[in-house]
């Protein structure tokens, strides 16, 4: 399976979360799937992937050519996509994924999480969105989509899920798959 993660390229103030982005990575690894990300070694991203290309995983990297060539070529990855545009990084990972993960993250995660929701309420995608709610980082964005479902602005989940731990992430979405 091909996995998207998405995450920032900071670090958070929790090592938890950065702990979660290095089990995510060698989960993907040792689960004998493709981890699809940003390219970026920085932050999160760098954590995850490094943590996935330790374990032997085949690690894609999608990242645009307006960063330098000293950022793009200081992430070893398996294989480096060069894209020109942050939303054509988007379409990419879209476009090559079976299923998505969003770890806590900022405005740039928020946006690819709502990209792919976008998609599958409109019935052009319909692969699974799960975020990793992590001490309920979560909790404000999916009260914010609870309150546009009552008000009959969101007719459904979009294929979102929500996970509180790495391992309930591959849970979810063996059943998701399986259904």
């Amino acid at each position: 399976m091909h996995i998207a993660v998405f995450c920032g390229a900071s670090l958070p103030r929790s090592e938890q979360i950065t702990e979660a982005a290095r089990q995510l990575g060698r989960a993907i690894a040792r689960g004998g799937h493709t981890l699809l990300y940003g390219g970026s070694n920085l932050g999160l991203m760098g954590a995850m992937s490094g943590a996935a290309l330790q374990e032997g995983g085949r690690v894609v990297g999608v990242i645009p050519t307006f960063f330098s060539d000293d950022i793009i070529h200081s992430q070893p990855v398996s294989e480096l996509v060069r894209v020109r545009t942050l939303a054509e990084r988007k379409e990419y990972l879209i476009a090559h994924s079976d299923a998505f993960v969003a770890l806590p993250g900022g405005i740039g995660t928020l946006d690819e999480v709502l990209e792919v929701m976008v998609a599958n309420q409109l019935h052009h995608l319909g692969k699974p969105m799960i975020l990793l709610n992590l001490g309920g980082y979560y909790n404000p964005f999916l009260a914010q989509l609870d309150a546009m479902r009552a008000e009959g602005l969101l007719r459904s989940a979009a294929g979102l899920v929500s996970a509180d731990s790495v391992e309930e992430i591959f849970l979810k979405l063996n059943r998701i798959l399986k259904d």
